[in-house]
């Protein structure tokens, strides 16, 4: 089979689907040990690569030492996750030492980036797919079992793996993700995600509306709808928002949003990422009018200021970005939001910084993601900007952005302390066998005493006091999956 390697200048191009493979036979009772790294894109792909390799006859398991294929699915975003991943390979390969006929493999953005260096000059694995490749796992396989080292990193214009429906890997049973799209077609200049996943595409909506109502029935009682940029999914709308087939219904993000919600209201739905350059009043107008919409919109802003933004290529000001926060506060008061920060930009001065730390105590967001900027490989910034603000200076500005997201993130929390909220319950507490623990529709952590409830019912809860980040209480009446109907 031909080895497929594509290079920045063809990240374009098709994938052709409907091309013949040979039939591949494995082994009885190989088992897979898949692990994944970084965004919740990267755990949704690793179910779809589950999918693909259980139709080859593979289990899963969790313990290396049982595995016959270990998969890594990685992120390249920041520097230390993949090195995290080094680490992580080191020990997969020791225990390959002991076990030759084991095959070592890197999925997604890391592979997609590194490419054949993984395996040519590194020689850290057996195998190396990128995030449209997956399809192509058992051929790849096959050429691994028969001697050979394999890559397939091309990036597609149509791959969103639609009709395969993902294995729930590590499930809870309440809660799971649905791809909705694939790809980015926003170049900001920090990032390397449009180099690593490629071009912008949705999926069909049918299909969406299918895996969810499918989960409902099987028991799940929330899904959360993925995307780069979910504000810009489109289903036959052309950027320049032209019907691309007049006999098919166009469908924009908040439509499908309804969808999803239409399916039942004992369904809970939330959503991620937002970009604020395309989050419109029409999908806040669409959360209000269904209860089943969890009140929760993660907006990265990433810089509090103008100039850094137009660094960064963002798309939007400062002024823009705080103005659809006061549409978010209008339109829907009680929602909660989160964002991305990044500390230490290219060029960023102390009056830059200053200003992030202003956006941050004037929005006072309910989380955030805090990060010293990371230059990547490749990217726009890496080309254009010097890193030029030192590690010392990054730590410091980045401390200061997490003591005032802190602050923000303790009045946030404490505004509930005292109402009665319902809490979807998703499990066992980790620091308590005797509680359970769930989220409010603001995606707030709530603990409260197991009682006779269950994971998959809906609580009642009296909120009586919190953490910074977490909200403790007691029952007041439960809603079993059966039971369960929007108050």
């Amino acid at each position: 089979m031909e080895e497929k390697i594509i290079d920045e200048n063809r990240q374009g191009e098709i994938l052709m689907l409907d091309q013949p493979v040979r039939p591949v036979t494995y082994k009885p009772g190989r088992k897979l040990l898949i692990e994944s790294y970084g965004c919740q894109m990267n755990f949704s792909d690793s179910e779809i690569v589950a999918s693909i390799m259980a139709n080859e006859g593979f289990t899963t398991t969790r313990d290396p030492e049982e595995a016959d294929l270990v998969l890594l699915n990685t992120c390249a975003v920041r520097d230390n996750a993949e090195q995290k991943i080094r680490t992580r390979l080191d020990y997969i390969r020791s225990v390959k030492k002991r076990k030759p006929e084991m095959v070592i493999g890197v999925l997604g953005c890391m592979a997609e980036r590194l490419r054949e260096k993984l395996i040519e000059e590194e020689r850290l694995v057996d195998l190396v797919v990128g995030p449209d490749a997956y399809r192509d796992l058992p051929n790849l396989i096959e050429q691994v079992d028969n001697g050979q080292k394999a890559v397939n990193v091309l990036l597609s214009r149509e791959e969103t793996y639609a009709e395969i429906t993902p294995v729930r890997l590590n499930s809870n049973g309440v809660t799971a993700f649905i791809s909705i799209m694939r790809g980015c077609d926003n170049m900001c200049t920090f990032c390397v995600v449009p180099f690593t996943r490629g071009r912008e595409r949705s999926r069909d909506p049918k299909s969406i509306v299918k895996e969810a109502t499918g989960l409902f029935a099987q028991g799940y009682r929330e899904v959360t709808l993925l995307g780069q940029n979910v504000d810009s999914y489109k289903w036959n709308i052309t950027g320049k928002g032209e019907i691309i087939d007049a006999t098919q219904p166009s469908v924009n993000f908040a439509q499908l949003l309804e969808k999803v919600a239409q399916i039942n209201p004992a369904l809970r739905v939330r959503f991620s990422t937002s970009h604020p350059k395309d989050m419109s009043d029409e999908v806040l107008e669409t959360m209000v009018r269904y209860d089943n919409i969890c009140k929760y919109i993660h907006l990265p802003v990433q810089s509090g200021n103008s100039a850094v933004l137009t660094r960064m290529n963002r798309g939007y000001s400062r002024e823009w970005y705080l103005e659809r926060i006061a549409s978010i506060r209008r339109i829907m008061p009680d929602c909660a939001i989160s964002s991305d920060i990044i500390s230490g930009f290219c060029g960023e001065t102390e009056e830059e910084h200053e200003d992030t730390l202003s956006l941050l105590r004037k929005v006072k967001y309910d989380m955030a993601y805090m990060f010293m900027y990371s230059e990547r490989p490749k990217t726009l910034a890496e080309r254009k900007y010097e890193d030029d603000v030192s590690p010392e200076v990054k730590n410091r500005r980045l401390k200061e952005v997490i003591d005032v997201q802190m602050q923000s993130a303790t009045e946030r929390t404490k505004v509930h302390v005292g109402k009665t909220q319902q809490v979807l319950i998703e499990g066992i507490s980790k620091k308590s066998k005797d509680h359970y623990y769930g989220r409010n529709s603001q995606n707030i952590v709530v603990v409260f005493p197991k009682g006779n409830a269950q994971p998959g019912d809906y609580a009642d809860v009296l909120l009586t006091s919190c953490t910074a980040v977490t909200l403790i209480g007691e029952v007041v009446k439960i809603y079993t999956r059966e039971n369960y109907s929007i108050l």
